[in-house]
């Protein structure tokens, strides 16, 4: 098969076309023939070894999610049959991630698609879904909640703008630029302001009926901080692990931090938020063996929603 892999860490170029055998599958995988693959800013540290732990096995076939056709499944494997068509993540996969024509993938890592969603969109939703997810749950948001979303037009961010949405919480968030902006409204946020601005807290603070319940902060340092001055008594911040520096405890405030959870009840969660209109923002498309490039514009900064790789 045709993948994506890196012989070494390094930069972008790094990552070349490699032919390698399809992987063999354990009693407990599925196979999948990869559609779409996701690229995001944790592929980059992946890439360069900023996230490397213990001796690591070259060639090294990058992406921790996608979508596309189960093909072959082992002897227990119970939950999806092969045609169907399935989303998975599965992060430090032993047998290669999803830069590849094919990707054998734990079962309990793997959710059958809703109909309305297309691979395209699959491939891009698992991660940044599952992340966005656990976020939402963690904030235990409800109908009328105000919840400031830091990074909204981030890849996790604009899944967690429209689920927050579903939830009927009232939706703040930071996006910088009028595209980034103009995609946040779009997907349901109702107030926007730009972080990098230092009136951004006070502009929030006058325009929202209320100070917020809940952040969900998917970038640190501070503007996070002076963000979550606007909590009142009670307030509660959730954060992605890998979010640095990681917000400061404060009194009376609840701060968690948080990992996207890749199982059959989460992804029958996401499914439900998929059936209900969740949808893709997808900033850009490269061919696989183009992936090098697809993380250049990574670097470039300022993507909108998710890269994906046509595979």
């Amino acid at each position: 098969m045709q993948a994506a892999a890196i012989d070494k860490f390094g930069p972008p170029s790094a990552l070349r076309l490699h032919d390698l055998p399809i992987p063999r599958l354990s009693p407990r995988e599925v196979l999948i023939a990869v559609e779409w693959a996701g690229v995001g800013s944790w592929d980059a540290a992946i890439r360069d070894g900023s996230w490397a732990e213990g001796k690591t096995k070259f060639p090294l076939v990058l992406g921790v999610d996608g979508a596309g056709i189960v093909v072959a499944k082992g002897s227990r494997v119970r939950r999806v049959s092969v045609g169907d068509r399935v989303w998975a993540y599965q992060y430090e996969n032993p047998k290669g991630g999803f830069y590849a024509e094919y990707a054998a993938v734990r079962d309990d890592h793997v959710g059958r698609l809703p109909r309305r969603l297309t691979t395209r969109d699959a491939g891009t939703l698992a991660c940044t879904g599952l992340t966005a997810l656990v976020g939402v749950q963690t904030l235990r948001l409800r109908r009328g909640s105000i919840v400031l979303i830091l990074g909204g037009s981030g890849a996790v961010g604009t899944v967690a703008i429209q689920m927050a949405k579903q939830r009927g919480a009232i939706v703040a968030t930071t996006a910088s630029g009028a595209a980034a902006q103009r995609a946040v409204r779009r997907l349901g946020a109702r107030y926007v302001v730009d972080a990098r601005k230092r009136s951004s807290p006070d502009r929030l603070r006058d325009e929202l009926p209320n100070p917020p319940e809940a952040i969900l902060a998917l970038a640190g340092g501070p503007d996070l901080e002076r963000f979550i001055d606007l909590l009142g008594p009670g307030g509660r911040v959730a954060y992605p692990n890998g979010v640095e520096p990681e917000p400061k405890k404060r009194k009376e405030i609840t701060i968690k931090a948080f990992n996207g959870i890749s199982d059959p009840v989460h992804f029958a969660a996401l499914r439900k938020f998929a059936e209900n209109g969740m949808k893709a923002e997808i900033a850009a498309e490269f061919p696989l063996s183009r992936a090098a490039d697809a993380h250049r514009r990574l670097e470039k900064g300022h993507v909108v929603g998710r890269i994906v790789l046509r595979v």
